[in-house]
């Protein structure tokens, strides 16, 4: 059957004027998905049976359920595993900010990128989420929580630009005005480094946040820690990042973990410096999760400290990344690890 969730209002009134019905139904069931985050056709009680009868025989609502749920005693970041229609898991993490609140949401099963600091691609990749998968991971939280989710960020298990046509649907999806009505310029984007899906997004140029996980100032280290650099190296990303910011006139942000004897000495700091001097972006430093497949430890806070003062003499505007949830291992693929398909 056919995913109703993930089709726009347009695509939705084709399909209910082709069976028969008025075109303005297609705004109701659409509000109903979107608006009201329905999982069944039965929650839409201003449709008739008869026509919600035939919906369920044509269409699923694909959801998710909430299979384990971890709350922080420290700042209130929840963190969620949730189970698919087809036994699979991803994971999402809700965090509260003075601003409101900001989901991180996956956009793949697994992960295929093998990122050597992140958990997420331990288990390997199994598939693309759909573009409803995405959105029910907020409509799930929204609804347990009793919140409005305001910010999302696209940081979660899985690489967005290697899922590109249903992360796109998501982002058309999730900006509509009716729908959540989220403004893009409150979307962030992660990619790993996916140069051909840069310039791709660079010529929808949608007022979201890009963000580079970056992590390394030159292709020996990063060929270490990230295998996409084999394919697009530290040169390559980094010109596709400054034709996006001339395209776009959008700040980039690169994400930096900082690896204590890896990536964090004074000679790194003033490589990345060079590097990125004069690009509109800023850095965002990580201290690296501790991962248990891995040996990687985080850098000192003094050691983070020269860091920042030898980037800021390149006129670079950094950033420390506050740790949300660090006792229930909110960061991406942890949870994910210790369950399985039912």
């Amino acid at each position: 059957m056919t995913d109703i969730k993930s089709m726009t209002l347009s695509e939705l009134k084709d399909e209910i004027t082709a069976m028969g019905e008025k075109s303005f139904k297609a705004g109701q069931i659409y509000s109903w998905l979107h608006k009201h985050g329905a999982v069944s056709f039965d929650e839409m009680t201003n449709i008739s049976k008869e026509f919600r009868s035939k919906l369920e025989k044509n269409y699923d609502i694909y959801t998710c359920t909430i299979e384990k749920k971890l709350v922080s005693v420290y700042d209130n970041t929840v963190k969620y595993l949730f189970r698919l229609h087809d036994g699979e898991l991803i994971e999402s993490v809700v965090m509260k900010y003075k601003y409101g609140y900001t989901i991180c949401v996956s956009s793949q099963v697994g992960c295929k990128m093998g990122c050597k600091f992140c958990a997420s691609g331990i288990a390997g990749f199994i598939r693309n989420l759909t573009a409803s998968e995405i959105l029910s991971q907020i409509y799930t939280a929204q609804k347990d929580l009793g919140i409005r989710i305001s910010h999302i960020v696209m940081m979660g298990v899985g690489e967005p630009l290697d899922n590109f046509d249903n992360v796109m649907r998501f982002l058309s999806l999730i900006s509509d005005e009716n729908g959540l009505n989220i403004s893009m310029r409150n979307i962030s984007l992660s990619t790993c480094g996916v140069v051909s899906g840069i310039y791709e997004l660079m010529e929808k140029k949608l007022q979201l946040t890009l963000s580079i996980s970056l992590h390394a100032p030159n292709d020996e280290i990063r060929n270490q820690t990230m295998p996409v650099n084999s394919k697009w190296n530290v040169d390559t990303l980094l010109k596709a990042c400054r034709d996006y910011t001339k395209t776009t006139s959008r700040r980039i942000s690169f994400e930096y973990a900082m690896i204590s004897g890896v990536n964090d000495s004074d000679e790194c700091a003033r490589e990345l410096g060079r590097r990125l001097k004069g690009m509109l972006c800023h850095v965002n430093l990580i201290p690296v999760n501790s991962v248990k497949e891995r040996d990687y430890k985080k850098s000192s806070d003094n050691r983070i400290a020269e860091f920042i003062k030898i980037l800021e003499k390149f006129g670079i505007n950094v950033t420390v990344r506050r740790t949300l949830g660090s006792d229930i291992n909110a960061s991406c693929g942890q949870l994910r690890r210790g369950e399985g398909p039912k």
